[in-house]
């Protein structure tokens, strides 16, 4: 659909066949919106002209996988650019590849993977587009290790609201490139993304599992095994308590080699990564989430929890297998269909990030804070992290912890209390927050963690890429309202 302002009035535009229901990828948030699909460039420059000439303001969506309200927009435009996918250049030599914003991490992996290339820095689920991805400055289980996204990000073309198109790199537009890189959506709208792949030998990783006594004892584990491996992830049962408090399990992968592997160039085929549609080459998967459903509470989540960790302990200790690239980086995509476990409240996640120093208190803390408040993260996974150079950036030198909570009618006001509490601990902690995965922040906690500095820099670039303020979120409003009058309520003075 192009669209044509000069062919259609702003009733028209505005209409409510556009407007449709958008909601968070936990479920727990929605918003009503009029949304828009463009395909092309001057799809997008008219809906900026569509929004100025309306009094309207605009959010840039990709797959809608951020957990709270980073994609949503309030009875106002949100921008869709699942569309706008095309893979523009790829050079198997180089292993660098050009993008448009929508292109999925599954188009990537499987554009890439043949010639011997797999994505530097996944996500969880293959979904996600690259322009969110890049938005939000996504991280993956090997952040310790090559960073964020960004990090592997060598030029953009980003379009302000403004009408004009910037390339940027680390060398031109310096401050825009850093800042535009985890900068939510608030600056512009990236065109063109050009990536550097991370070379592999094959499309395998070797897996070891082993369990972990208490957040002490993993804290450890991920110190002594970080520089042999190239991720690590740690699963957390949130409901044990006393001295096994933060016990779990470990995986820890390296990449293998071809001399390590049968027909390497077999593993590196497509059809030999694509995730199973069956268990057992029997149950559909699909319909998995419906048994797990019957678990849907905290009695059947405790019990999960400590079978698991029993496992771990025992049969699954010390394990080493070997596992597809794909098998082990999308966990989230392996049971289609899984977040339905929540319905009909959905689910919020809480990801702090803390410096190495002060993690494994911090942690502690959290999880006596919500055992004693009687409301018991379902999920923990944990994180190792290095700090980067981007100017929102929510990493620190250390570690992360994110807790799935289902969310009910019953008890949203007590999670909310919850949360203010645990942020306040964050905060003593020095530590940091993600807005991808946010819905509980508020403005003065955002303005703790970023500092004065940070803002006062974003706000002098958003004031020069989007001085009508056109590019807003319900995060952004809920956070930060109006860029400048924000900056200017912390520093009173003009920016």
């Amino acid at each position: 659909m192009s669209l044509e302002l000069s062919s259609k009035s702003h009733r028209e535009l505005l209409s409510s066949s556009y407007l449709e229901r958008v909601e968070s990828w936990g479920m727990s948030i929605y918003a009503a919106s009029y949304v828009y699909r463009p395909s092309c460039i001057t799809d997008l420059k008219n809906i900026f002209k569509l929004a100025k000439e309306t009094g309207r303001s605009v959010a840039l969506r990709g797959a809608g996988c951020s957990y709270g309200d980073a994609s949503l927009n309030s009875e106002n435009i949100t921008l869709d650019l699942t569309r706008f996918n095309r893979i523009l250049d790829w050079d198997p030599y180089s292993g660098i590849i050009a993008v448009e914003p929508g292109v999925t991490l599954e188009q990537l992996w499987k554009k890439v993977i043949g010639d011997g290339w797999w994505p530097p820095v996944v996500s969880g689920t293959m979904y996600v587009t690259m322009g969110g991805a890049v938005g939000m400055n996504y991280h993956g289980k090997n952040n310790f290790k090559l960073g964020p996204i960004g990090e592997h990000v060598l030029e953009f073309d980003i379009l302000l609201p403004t009408g004009e198109t910037i390339t940027c790199t680390r060398k031109n537009e310096t401050d825009l490139f850093y800042s535009a890189i985890g900068g939510f959506g608030m600056l512009g709208c990236f065109t063109r993304i050009v990536l550097q792949m991370h070379p592999v030998e094959t499309g395998q990783v070797e897996v070891t599992a082993f369990a972990t006594d208490s957040f002490q004892h993993i804290y450890e584990e991920f110190e002594q095994r970080a520089e042999a491996a190239d991720y690590l992830v740690g699963w957390i049962d949130c409901f044990a308590a006393g001295s096994q408090l933060g016990r779990g399990q470990v995986h820890a992968a390296r990449y293998l080699s071809a001399h390590e592997v049968y027909l390497p160039e077999q593993t590196l085929r497509i059809e030999n990564q694509d995730l199973p549609d069956t268990l057992f080459g029997i149950v559909p998967k699909s319909i998995m989430w419906r048994f797990m459903k019957l678990a849907a509470n905290p009695l059947g989540m405790r019990i999960i929890n400590s079978s698991k960790y029993a496992l771990g302990r025992t049969i699954g200790n010390n394990k080493t297998m070997n596992q597809s690239l794909t098998g082990f980086s999308f966990l989230l995509d392996y049971m289609p269909g899984w977040k339905r476990v929540y319905s009909p409240g959905g689910l919020i996640q809480y990801q702090s990030f803390i410096p190495n120093e002060n993690a494994v208190k911090c942690f502690e803390q959290q999880l006596m804070i919500c055992q004693k408040r009687g409301i018991v993260p379902w999920l923990g996974v944990f994180k190792k992290h290095r700090k980067d150079d981007f100017l929102m950036s929510h990493a620190v030198d250390g570690y992360s912890l994110a807790l799935d909570f289902p969310v009910n009618d019953s008890n949203r006001e007590q999670l909310k209390s919850l949360t203010d509490e645990l942020n306040s601990l964050v905060i003593q902690s020095h530590g940091r927050f993600y807005f991808a995965k946010d819905c509980t922040l508020t403005k003065d906690i955002a303005a703790k963690f970023l500092g004065e500095k940070t803002l006062r820099c974003f706000a002098r670039l958003k004031k020069k890429c989007d001085p009508q303020n056109i590019l807003q979120t319900d995060l952004s409003r809920r956070l930060f309202g109006d860029w400048t009058q924000f900056a200017d309520d912390l520093t009173g003075s003009r920016i």
